[in-house]
């Protein structure tokens, strides 16, 4: 990195010169001075006496705004370094890879076992259009072809996209619409997951299977840019229908070129007039409406299999892994490439059916009984279960309810063009009751949809939630019309937990622990239902919104959790950070399925929680939970955001489609506040305040009363627990409050920043003291040195 950031800083674009000389002189005032204990305000003056003279304000500005504009591609120049770097820094054969997995079950006599879970289980990345991707397509562009010529060390290639990425504006003039969001995340689908997905599969087939199999899919991906209509008011159906179109189009485009090579080769006598037949109907069907393409998807797989057959019988097997490929690559991506989910906050799912009611009432052909809104909760679910009829959205003049049926509509429209697997969810944020559900599913039927194929997803949240969601389910499964959508959905259920929202209410350790405690009586309900649960995790990139090293987190669930799939969201920079090439995307998905497999299949390294070990998770949740309570009723807590952080810019920043909060409220509510600013605004002041709040405190009490062993037994019985300690120590180590110091002095907010800074403190002590580390991430020295420089690139900023 320092290398190639030297050929940067010394290239001589035009009217910028000496910056690149005098940003490493910064650094060093920006370092010397934080050590001094002198303020942002301070050390920039500092800067100014030793290093010019006497600038006016605009030379100043001018100068500090080209400082930013560099720091910035600094930081893009080692994104490139580290994606050029990925397959030495990361074991690509290590433990957590497939080849890991495979050799270890033929050690252990597990191979059977292994094949038998591969036949049910599945990874679903889900990938969502969070405003936290900041480069625009030119610069992930950049990136891209940097990390390659890196990888090359092609010195004469390097330079010239150094200078192209210093000409290449950040800046977005406008905000993307939801549209534009799912073209940028496309470009992964087509370039990444495509081959990186297929590679996975071919090897699982070959190694494991020995050819025969499998016949499940393995890996699925998610896609949300374009259905998310969750606090997003620019989601139209007009988008979601032309997403969807967009993904059928990219996969087609993508089958073809692979037909293209194939061409080449399949030169011999009856086969290549196959593939000339194939490749002529899928180039006719890209690029005109599903209902008018020359080719479907059963024809084009019965196609390739007709030319798997004779390159057998009549042609020695040549090129047979080829054709092999792109059959797998059929299997994970038919002509869909995604699934696209449908959201809608619950809140929204009722004014809409209360809108409906109020339509009908008093009407002939009315779906519902006049006097529906005067009935119990029971009455209702019984009359939602059994609710018949036809509702058109163009019925109502109230846009809400034009939209939300909309969608449903749309997700018919779509499974008919890129058959059922293309749009098969509906996830209802906020869910708290089986109303909620109810509501949802009897919107579905009326809509000419009598035995809808959609799987309707509730989403749990807050801590409230979480602890009741057993009870919602259990309601649900006793439901004679809703038991009987299940059990034409497979006997199976998607429950989605959400970890930012649950760490925004109850902090760090009790919405992990809400969310585990949730897992654990959600599979016992639904196994005495005899139905397959799968938990569909909204989590993120950073500790603070359920990120962190995701894969320990996942295989350190005992057999009380079910785990035959693992479903997360993968959001904004997180996407081209874990899933940006090929070897990081095969890495990640790798170690999320050893993830899974870890946990059944070697059952025995996951042992439950103790009823000892529990207690005191429980008690270590409920401490935390009262000192973040106590700090978010805080009366200067929204004020402090509002005032002393980035949160109120958020909203002026063309990054996403999506409003910076919910509602349209003037004044700022806590419960407005969506997960990514409230997350971020803590982040870029360089506090993590939802990664470590409440910690510190809790582990204080314990060692007050002489019980810090007790925490000690729980780390090192829980890999759970050890997972939350480290990721927590992730956030700490992103922390720094010499940033932030002269906040002290402020005669509203220095309190409240000292209490702050004491529990960062605590947190840190502490969590050394359980582990037993000297250091924070003593044991993850890579991602420990990838922060550091990265620290140290933007300390500056």
């Amino acid at each position: 990195y320092q290398i190639y950031n030297s050929i940067f800083i010394t290239l001589p674009f035009d009217e910028i010169t000496n910056t690149g000389a005098l940003l490493p002189l910064f650094s060093e005032v920006c370092d010397a001075g934080y050590t001094e204990g002198m303020d942002p305000t301070e050390i920039v003056d500092s800067f100014f006496k030793r290093y010019q003279d006497d600038p006016n304000e605009e030379e100043r500005n001018d100068l500090l705004f080209r400082f930013i504009q560099y720091i910035e591609r600094q930081v893009v120049l080692f994104d490139a370094v580290e994606d050029a770097s990925f397959p030495e820094v990361n074991n690509m054969h290590g433990r957590g890879t497939l080849r890991n997995i495979k050799e270890e079950a033929e050690e252990k006599h597990r191979t059977k076992e292994l094949r038998s879970y591969l036949e049910v289980f599945k990874v679903r990345p889900v990938l969502t259009a969070h405003p936290t991707q900041f480069y625009p397509g030119s610069v992930l562009g950049i990136i891209t072809d940097l990390a390659l010529a890196i990888e090359q060390d092609d010195l004469l290639k390097i330079k010239k996209l150094l200078a192209q990425l210093g000409k290449t504006p950040f800046i977005k003039k406008e905000k993307p619409t939801p549209y534009d969001e799912a073209v940028s995340l496309i470009w992964y689908l087509e370039n990444v997951f495509y081959n990186a997905g297929a590679k996975i599969y071919s090897y699982l087939q070959k190694n494991v299977f020995k050819g025969q199999g499998p016949e499940n899919q393995i890996i699925e991906v998610g896609f949300w840019p374009g259905g998310d209509r969750d606090g997003n008011p620019f989601v139209t159906t007009d988008i979601t229908l032309r997403t969807a179109e967009r993904l059928r189009s990219t996969v087609l485009k993508s089958y073809y070129r692979d037909i293209r090579v194939l061409k080449r080769r399949l030169t011999f006598r009856e086969v290549e007039e196959l593939v000339s037949e194939i490749e002529l109907k899928i180039y006719e069907s890209i690029y005109v409406p599903a209902a008018e393409a020359k080719i479907d998807l059963e024809e084009f797989t019965k196609r390739l299999h007709d030319i798997r057959l004779s390159l057998i019988t009549k042609h020695k097997s040549l090129f047979l892994e080829e054709i092999d490929d792109l059959i797998n690559k059929t299997k994970l991506f038919g002509f869909y490439f995604a699934t696209l989910d449908i959201r809608q906050d619950s809140r929204i799912h009722h004014q809409v059916f209360s809108k409906i009611v109020s339509h009908f009432k008093g009407r002939a052909d009315s779906p519902l009984p006049d006097d529906y809104e005067e009935r119990s909760e029971e009455e209702k679910i019984a009359i939602l279960g059994s609710v018949r009829g036809t509702v058109h959205p163009k019925s109502f003049k109230d846009e809400m309810v034009e939209r939300t049926l909309g969608s449903i509509y749309a997700m018919k429209t779509i499974q008919q063009n890129n058959g059922e697997k293309g749009c098969d969810r509906y996830v209802i944020s906020n869910n708290q009751t089986v109303l909620n559900v109810m509501e949802l599913f009897a919107m579905v039927r009326l809509c000419n949809w009598e035995q809808p194929s959609v799987d309707i997803v509730p989403l749990f949240e807050t801590i409230t939630d979480l602890a009741v969601a057993h009870k919602v389910m259990r309601t649900l499964y006793e439901d004679t019309n809703y038991a009987a959508h299940i059990e034409r959905r497979g006997k199976k259920q998607v429950i989605m937990l959400g970890f930012s929202d649950g760490t925004k209410d109850g902090g760090y350790l009790m919405a992990n622990w809400s969310i585990y405690k949730a897992k654990e009586t959600l599979t016992e309900v639904s196994r005495e239902f005899d139905i397959d649960v799968v938990f569909f995790d909204g989590r993120g990139g950073p500790p603070a919104r359920g990120g962190g090293n995701t894969h320990k987190f996942y295989s350190s669930f005992g057999p009380n959790i079910e785990n035959n799939e693992v479903q997360l969201t993968i959001q904004g920079q997180t996407i081209s950070s874990n899933f940006g090439t090929p070897e990081s995307c095969q890495y990640n998905l790798e170690q999320l399925l050893s993830s899974g497999i870890r946990s059944r299949v070697f059952s025995e390294e996951v042992l439950p929680l103790s009823k000892k070990d529990r207690e005191t998770m429980e008690k270590l949740a409920d401490l935390s939970y009262l000192k973040y309570s106590a700090f978010k009723a805080d009366p200067k807590f929204l004020p402090y955001l509002e005032k002393m952080s980035t949160l109120r810019y958020y909203a002026q920043t063309n990054i996403g489609s999506r409003p910076a909060k919910r509602g349209g409220a003037k004044e700022l509510r806590f419960e407005d506040l969506r997960a990514i600013p409230f997350v971020g605004s803590w982040s870029q002041l360089k506090q993590n305040v939802p990664g470590f709040y409440g910690v510190g405190s809790a582990l204080k009490q314990f060692e007050d009363s002489g019980e810090l062993d007790k925490v000690r037994s729980l780390y090192k019985n829980s890999s759970f627990f050890k997972v939350l300690i480290e990721n927590s120590m992730m956030s700490l180590t992103k922390s720094f409050f010499g940033l932030t110091a002269y906040m002290r002095d402020d005669p509203e907010f220095g309190e409240f920043w000292e209490g702050i800074y004491q529990e960062y403190t605590l947190s840190k002590k502490l969590q050394l003291e359980v582990s037993g580390y000297s250091q924070l991430m003593e044991e993850e020295p890579a991602g420990k040195a990838s922060i550091q420089v990265r620290e140290s690139i933007v300390k500056p900023l």
